[in-house]
């Protein structure tokens, strides 16, 4: 099977339990923690990963490290994990929990990319159009790529709006072709 289906049923099922107990913001929260602390240290990503690391010790990492930081239902889809040796599956489950919790709030997350970085009335603008075609609260994500050369670059989901110049000078070229 998959690993993003067995991460989403992982994260569907911890996502009931949290809604059972009334702790989906807490949980979220500790979700969160836990992809900051990977996309900032991605040796704690590998080890977790690692075949050759016995999963006892992942699991005293895991306890070092979240048992006293997050809350207990957090706690517990870290200690299933490893005793069915999927800790590699965390950082999925995580991202998976995240994507149920803005379904659940009604958020929508887009991503834009720009040459520059967005003044506040660009940024508003942004949240503007894609909260009027989805009717979700917008969390918005920005992205400063120069090669982009001029225009922008919107993703919304599996959408993508991309009006930059390197686009349009792409297009051109293979016309020309």
């Amino acid at each position: 099977m998959a690993d993003s289906i067995v991460a989403y049923r992982y994260a569907k099922s911890l996502f009931d339990l949290a809604a059972e107990r009334k702790v989906v913001d807490e949980v979220n929260n500790d979700m969160h923690l836990f992809k900051q602390i990977c996309d900032e240290n991605r040796q704690f990503l590998v080890v977790l990963g690692n075949p050759i690391i016995r999963h006892e010790q992942k699991f005293g990492i895991l306890k070092k490290t979240f048992e006293k930081n997050v809350h207990p239902v957090t706690f517990s889809i870290f200690s299933v994990l490893t005793k069915k040796n999927r800790e590699n599956l965390i950082y999925s489950i995580a991202e998976e929990f995240g994507k149920l919790y803005n379904q659940q709030k009604g958020i929508q997350k887009a991503v834009v990319t720009t040459v520059t970085p967005l003044t506040d009335s660009q940024r508003d603008e942004f949240k503007k159009v894609v909260a009027e075609a989805t009717g979700k609260t917008v969390v918005l994500e920005e992205k400063v790529n120069e090669n982009l050369i001029g225009g922008y670059v919107l993703s919304i989901g599996d959408t993508q709006i991309d009006t930059s110049v390197r686009k349009k000078l792409n297009e051109l070229k293979l016309q020309l072709a």
